[in-house]
This record gives structure tokens, sequence and C-alpha cells, in this order.
């Protein structure tokens, strides 16, 4: 049967009808962006389809072991699909749970793309719902399960909201965690950055600016988004 539906990049196919958040760009960036090539262990949480999961084991060492962490059974079932048919099938593996449930070794790398849109938002799809508001994860509860997965060496990397961003950096150092790279992305040139790339690492005293143009003004993708798009990207 032929593919009819879902996302094809140049290594990984995502199907994600049974997901309630689509392939789209803040998972993109993430994967794209996250810094896994000291890696040899990484958590994605709330993988969703899998898709981070997966743009981070084609960029990894082939001795990196990736956990995906999913609390909607749909997902974390299309999710185990995709990585079914992937290259990195043996590496990647898929949980369904809540992260405040999950136990397991600490990681050098944790990655999230979190619910973000508060409570007053309402969506017709309650899965939808549930993977986009912070009542399913706040931060504060996104913080405290990294803090306690993560390795006294370990990075976390999340792509967020601007605002939430910065709720984010106000309470990471509870939790020993503090800023070490922070990146505005620009959905088009002269527009306001919406998102934001961040890292977090143990004891960090110093946090790196930098910005990422998604769009020229003319519509045409930045050198940078290419850079980082490219090995993924079938049309790029």
């Amino acid at each position: 049967m032929g593919r009819s539906s879902g996302f094809t990049f140049k290594q990984f196919h995502i199907e994600h009808d049974r997901c309630a958040m689509k392939v789209g760009t803040d998972g993109i960036l993430l994967g794209a962006w996250a810094p896994v090539a000291k890696a040899r262990r990484v958590l994605d949480i709330g993988t969703g389809s899998g898709l981070i999961a997966l743009m981070l084991a084609q960029r990894s060492a082939a001795d990196c072991q990736i956990d995906g962490v999913e609390l909607d059974p749909a997902a974390a079932a299309q999710a185990r699909e995709n990585v079914a048919a992937s290259p990195w099938a043996p590496r990647v593996n898929i949980v369904e749970s809540a992260i405040q449930e999950y136990q397991a070794p600490p990681y050098d790398l944790i990655v999230s793309n979190p619910p973000y849109f508060g409570a007053g938002q309402s969506f017709s799809d309650p899965a939808r719902a549930l993977a986009r508001h912070t009542g399913g994860l706040d931060p504060r509860a996104l913080l405290a399960a990294c803090d306690r997965l993560l390795s006294q060496d370990g990075q976390l990397a999340l792509v967020l909201p601007t605002a939430m961003a910065a709720e984010i950096l106000d309470m990471s150092a509870d939790y020993d965690l503090y800023g070490a790279c922070y990146v505005a992305v620009i959905t088009r040139e002269g527009k306001a950055a919406n998102r934001v790339l961040l890292r977090l690492a143990r004891g960090s005293n110093r946090c790196e600016q930098g910005e990422i143009l998604i769009h020229s003004a003319d519509g045409a993708y930045s050198d940078r988004y290419i850079q980082l798009a490219h090995p993924f990207y079938l049309k790029m």
C-alpha cells in the first residue's frame, strides 16, 4: 500500500493522523538543533509521532539510545509504527507513560516540544487539547521531571513560545538548571520572534544568545534554516 498521508523526509517517513500534534516547524527545528553529538542516552518527552526522536537518531552516533515518552495511547502506538519502519528501530524505544511516573537511568540529553497553550484556549479534539494545554504538563512539572532524569553533565533542549521560555528561565534555578543557549526564532523577516530554542544545563554561568530566521522577506528559506533542515527535507 502506498503512503497517502504523513510527511516523508530524506531517510524516514512520519505518519501522524492518529497524533494530536502534526509534523510542524517547531519539532523540526528542535530535532535539527538539539546538541546530540556527545549524547549516548537521549529522552524525548511528549514524543507524539516520534518525529524528534527519529531526527535525533539520524543525527546521533550508532551507540546512542533514544527513548520517547508519550502519554496518549494512539500517538504512542503510531510513534512505534514510525520507528519500526525507520532505519533506527533497534535504538529508538517508545514508552507510553506520563513523564511524572516514568523511571529510567539518567540521560545525557532531554528534549521536549512541550504543551504551551493556557487553559483558556479550547480545542474541539480532546487529544489535541491535552497535547497543547499546559494542564497536562506545566513548566514546573516538566522541570521537575528533567531534574530527576537528567545526568549531572546533561543538557535539556526545548522549543517554546517566547513567554513560556521566560517562565522556564525564571524557575529553572530551583532545579539546578540554568540557561546555556537562547536562540530567538523569527518566522519571517521583519516580524518579532515568537519561538525560542532554549538549552539548559547544570551550573551553567553563561548563556549564549542567537537567532534563527526561517523565511526572508520574499518568503524564501534563510541560509541558516536550510543548513539545519537540509539533512531532512526532501526538497531542500
